[in-house]
């Protein structure tokens, strides 16, 4: 099972060379998340144009789970409609959360497959998903894992 190690790979690649990070210059909707338990901290910025994520960038700082999860959304969200990237997050935090069994259509995200075996790191790998989320319902309120 790919999702065996969790800090394989792919995970240490997004974590040392995070990709769509930084603030976009452009968006029309945006969130931020804190997850006391570790210190993370990012800021989600999407634009959407005719429904799509035309782009979506991540700024802050966290662990490496918590980096590189979030380099892994912007790779696996950018260009699908909204509708699409609000259930491929409510997937994907089903995933790491244990409570779905497989990453069966997840692709590349399959490496967060073995998060859910480390309790205390699901809320590193959920927290760019769940700002992804309130970022696409046009909530201020900031996100916690708490």
């Amino acid at each position: 099972m790919m999702g065996d190690d969790l800090y394989q790979e792919v995970i240490l690649d997004h974590a040392k060379r995070p990709r769509n990070k930084g603030c976009a210059c452009q968006f029309s909707h945006c969130a931020e998340g804190y997850n006391p338990l570790c210190g993370d901290e990012i800021k989600v910025y999407v634009h959407v144009v005719d429904g799509a994520l035309s782009c979506i960038k991540f700024d802050g700082h966290g662990c490496a789970i918590s980096t590189a999860s979030a380099s892994l959304m912007t790779e696996a969200v950018e260009g699908r409609d909204v509708d699409d990237a609000a259930a491929m997050a409510d997937e994907v935090l089903a995933l790491v959360t244990g409570k779905r069994a497989n990453a069966d259509g997840l692709g590349k995200l399959v490496v967060l497959e073995g998060v859910a075996r480390f309790p205390s790191r699901v809320k590193c790998a959920a927290l760019a998903w769940h700002a992804l989320k309130a970022a696409l319902n046009g909530e201020s309120d900031l996100v916690t894992t708490e």
